[in-house]
């Protein structure tokens, strides 16, 4: 029963993670659930079997991506700005396009919708645990400056800098950084 329960979850992760490459590469309405099956070695029925829906697909995504993110956050335990957004840049370049196209669809997936903001609250989370020393001490100004925060280090940020105003990744991190810095500097509080 082990080996079957093991076989079992192998399949689904590896579903999972087919679905996620698929999804931050190819926007939603292109993305079928035979290309997913065909990636992750299985059968159009064995998908189904586990997810039963693109949208059930979409979510255990969402779920390993999530779990990814969290966990490369969580070995890189940096609170400088620089590095901060140095990590946020490379998961930005990995997968911004894709975070961007999805988030159009919001309003149409509840599945999307569900996963941003989850996404939202993890990175706003983050924040607040990477800059805790840096934070103001009141209720209502440490919200404002987490929103702030949140708003320099969103991937609409990156995407302004990045795609629409065309600046390289060197520029982009260090206009981010420089963002960042600003932020911090006016809580008045030195790192520690």
């Amino acid at each position: 029963m082990r080996a079957r329960a093991e076989a079992v979850e192998a399949t689904r992760e590896r579903l999972a993670r087919a679905a996620m490459e698929r999804f931050l590469s190819e926007p939603y309405d292109e993305v079928t659930l035979a290309s997913i099956a065909r990636d992750a070695g299985v059968s159009h029925q064995t998908l189904l079997n586990h997810f039963e829906s693109k949208e059930g697909l979409f979510a255990a995504a969402t779920e390993r991506f999530s779990a990814d993110l969290l966990s490369a956050r969580q070995t890189r335990p940096a609170t400088d700005p620089e590095s901060v957004v140095a990590h946020l840049m490379t998961q930005f370049e990995h997968s911004g396009d894709g975070n961007v196209r999805l988030a159009v669809l919001d309003e149409r997936i509840e599945a999307v919708r569900t996963a941003l903001e989850q996404g939202r609250a993890n990175h706003q989370g983050w924040l607040a645990e990477v800059f805790a020393d840096r934070l103001p001490s009141g209720a209502a100004e440490r919200r404002r400056m987490l929103s702030a925060l949140h708003a320099v280090t969103d991937v609409y940020t990156w995407k302004l800098l990045r795609r629409d105003l065309g600046l390289g990744r060197r520029a982009t991190q260090q206009v981010m950084t420089d963002m960042v810095v600003a932020l911090l500097q006016s809580t008045g509080k030195e790192p520690s």
